[in-house]
């Protein structure tokens, strides 16, 4: 069984989010829902979320989430095992809409506190590169490094997801063992 929280971290196109979704599937007992927090500004993000939700195919139940997290984990019900998708995008979100970034991030964090289901929170890694030559980058990265620290601190299972590969950082997964 999974832990309430579980984290899996990665970079761009690692494999995290098709991991992500095996890890929620493998509770077969409960509803999946799926928490979508990417806003379709153009034709290539309007196609990946086309393409992202055909290969889910039937089964999820899909809420699009792109600001107001804390009330759709408040909305999940003890019956349910929901997927975040992803944290970053809900952070950029944020930043976009000129939110107050720490209180929405204190906001999540106190939600996944009340948790009545198992969560699995997909997030990238974006502190491993270069850095940033702007300063709205610079401040998107730090906030990010914050907030996915933030979310190990607070989950049962931690997992980089490289090259398709999962690595556990903390805990086991289902079925482990270990």
């Amino acid at each position: 069984m999974l832990p309430n929280v579980s984290l899996v971290l990665g970079g761009a196109a690692s494999g995290k989010s098709d991991f992500a979704e095996r890890l929620v599937l493998s509770e077969r007992h409960r509803r999946p829902v799926y928490l979508a927090t990417a806003q379709a500004f153009d034709d290539e993000m309007r196609e990946k979320i086309r393409a992202h939700r055909a290969a889910r195919g039937e089964g999820w139940q899909t809420r699009e989430v792109p600001l107001d997290l804390p009330r759709a984990l408040g909305a999940l019900a003890p019956s349910d095992i929901a997927l975040l998708d992803c944290a970053t995008l809900w952070l950029s979100n944020l930043i976009l809409a000129d939110a107050d970034v720490e209180a929405e991030c204190a906001a999540l964090l106190d939600a996944l506190d009340a948790l009545p289901c198992p969560l699995v929170v997909v997030s990238n890694e974006v502190g491993q590169g270069i850095v940033p030559d702007n300063a709205l980058a610079r401040r998107f990265r730090n906030a990010q490094g914050r907030l996915n620290r933030r979310l190990a601190e607070r989950a049962g299972l931690v997992v980089a997801v490289m090259a398709g590969l999962p690595l556990v950082l903390k805990g086991a997964l289902p079925g482990d063992g270990s």
